[in-house]
């Protein structure tokens, strides 16, 4: 369990909705906790060594840049669930890739410039992995804004 203190969950509060699109964005955290730039670069480093901050990125509405995206949910061995996924890594367009339970226990979600380019990617792996596939494509999206408060 990771130990954190009020500036921790100050921070993580601050973060999740509105991390400052600045060049100094640490800066900024650092005036409206009260702590300095360093403190917060520090703080920040330590909570995702340990695990309590993957990453800090934008999340992107692909649609909207003209991209095409599915999920697809994979039925893979076990003894080759490792050699899969690293296959299914080797693509940039590939951006989450997850172990499930169940027996479709790999999913990914893919994201191509084009539906022929997204079914060039999907035609590619399903030779090379030789296994049952689902190809989940998005018919509704609901955006739901995930804000975890932390006390």
């Amino acid at each position: 369990m990771i130990q954190l203190d009020e500036t921790d969950k100050r921070l993580l509060n601050l973060i999740q909705l509105g991390f400052p699109l600045d060049v100094h964005p640490f800066r900024i955290l650092a005036n409206e906790i009260g702590i300095s730039e360093d403190e917060v670069i520090h703080r920040m480093q330590r909570l995702q060594d340990e695990g309590a901050v993957r990453r800090i990125g934008p999340i992107i509405n692909s649609k909207e840049t003209g991209r095409v995206g599915t999920l697809v949910a994979l039925k893979a061995p076990e003894d080759k669930i490792e050699h899969i996924a690293g296959l299914i890594n080797s693509y940039p367009e590939v951006s989450h890739n997850y172990l499930r339970p169940g027996d479709y226990n790999v999913w990914f979600t893919l994201s191509a410039s084009s539906r022929e380019r997204l079914d060039e990617i999907l035609d590619e792996l399903k030779r090379k992995i030789q296994c049952p596939m689902m190809d989940l494509p998005t018919t509704h999206l609901f955006k739901i804004g995930v804000n975890f408060k932390i006390k």
